[in-house]
């Protein structure tokens, strides 16, 4: 047993000290970003029939039968594996490509399960794994500076689908750089599939992130259809209220308890996602079971919050519990940053938050 579980006065609970966020360094190479372009474990199992629509919310049901038949259409003319379109041999001529719309955005607010639905598109499209890619704004926006520009559209032209969870409108450089990606794809024969957020001072104004979607990405509009998704945020439907923060004692015994848990200080691990780039946030939690974190407080400013909801993100898609220590999930970002341009980040990183601290509550035993 370890000297210094010993010492914490956790040693007779487990075998060894649960690992810390802050001490991870992590370095991940290009070809990693390309093959983790599939959706995340916590949608690796979803499918259009386990989806389950709101009886009182018709949209629901109407997206799943028009993403289910633009799945069904993919199964005809596609980029190969080359990234040549079309191109089938000597004497052959390329399959037709399909009418109608290339592309689908899924326009609705949080929780609606428009991830669920993107994801079991990816599923449902005739298409090797290879041949499809899943990933979110900020993720492609980092393989493009990994890759470059040029290596990004060429080691996408060759995919059947792309899907975009998140598409962030609030950031006018990295729109117009994945605008322009996605033109070259569309040029390329890939269709595309996306999704994003309705702002929250916006719900019930009719098509609003959908007007900002089509204007932001300018020429590409026509190549999309708009599918509208009203409902409320599943994570709270018919849910028990998130169990309120425990005490630092708690935390850290259900720290040492749980195996594969990590422990940190939250501000440190602040500190610490500075020093690493968000794209290996992902990498970051690479075999944590829970994330336990003592003291939260509120994040001290913008840049520290953005960071803080690409973690949400990564640990959400990778359903690894939160436990914590301090303040509520709900208290993280000050009223001014979620009045603010970026309030949709924030608002999901806190129902996300919530929903990972409610997974949390049997590692503490009573």
């Amino acid at each position: 047993m370890s000297t210094s579980a010993t010492a914490s006065g956790f040693g007779s609970i487990a075998d060894a000290t649960p690992s810390s966020l802050c001490a991870r360094e992590p370095r991940v190479p290009a070809e990693r970003l390309v093959a983790e372009m599939v959706p995340p474990p916590r949608f690796d199992s979803v499918r259009f029939d386990t989806y389950i629509p709101d009886p009182g919310r018709p949209s629901q049901t109407e997206a799943v039968r028009v993403l289910d038949a633009f799945a069904a259409g993919l199964a005809g003319a596609h980029p190969d594996s080359s990234g040549r379109r079309g191109f089938l041999g000597f004497g052959r001529k390329p399959a037709k490509t399909p009418a109608g719309p290339r592309g689908v955005y899924l326009d609705g607010g949080y929780g609606v399960g428009k991830t669920h639905l993107l994801a079991s598109l990816w599923h449902a499209t005739p298409a090797e794994p290879s041949l499809k890619a899943f990933g979110t704004f900020v993720e492609l926006t980092n393989l493009v500076g990994a890759l470059g520009f040029q290596q990004t559209v060429q080691t996408l032209s060759g995919h059947r689908l792309l899907c975009i969870d998140e598409f962030e409108l609030d950031d006018p450089g990295d729109t117009v750089l994945v605008s322009s990606l996605l033109a070259r794809l569309v040029e390329a024969g890939v269709a595309l599939a996306a999704t994003s957020n309705t702002l929250p001072g916006k719900l019930g104004e009719g098509r609003f992130a959908s007007v900002d979607f089509l204007r932001e990405i300018q020429g590409l509009s026509a190549h999309f259809r708009s599918l509208r998704i009203d409902g409320e945020d599943y994570r709270h439907r018919g849910l028990p209220e998130a169990p309120r923060p425990y005490s630092d004692e708690q935390v850290t015994k259900a720290a040492y308890a749980t195996p594969g848990a990590s422990l940190d200080d939250f501000p440190h691990l602040l500190d610490h996602l500075a020093r690493v780039h968000p794209s290996r946030y992902g990498a970051l939690t690479d075999g944590i079971a829970a994330v336990c974190l003592t003291d939260v407080q509120p994040v001290p400013d913008q840049s520290t919050a953005l960071r803080l909801v690409v973690l949400a993100d990564r640990l959400y898609d990778r359903e690894v519990p939160v436990l914590a220590s301090g303040m509520p999930f709900d208290g993280l970002f000050s009223e001014e940053m979620l009045a603010g341009g970026y309030r949709k980040k924030y608002f999901r990183a806190i129902s996300r938050l919530t929903a990972l601290a409610r997974d949390a509550k049997p590692l503490v035993k009573d």
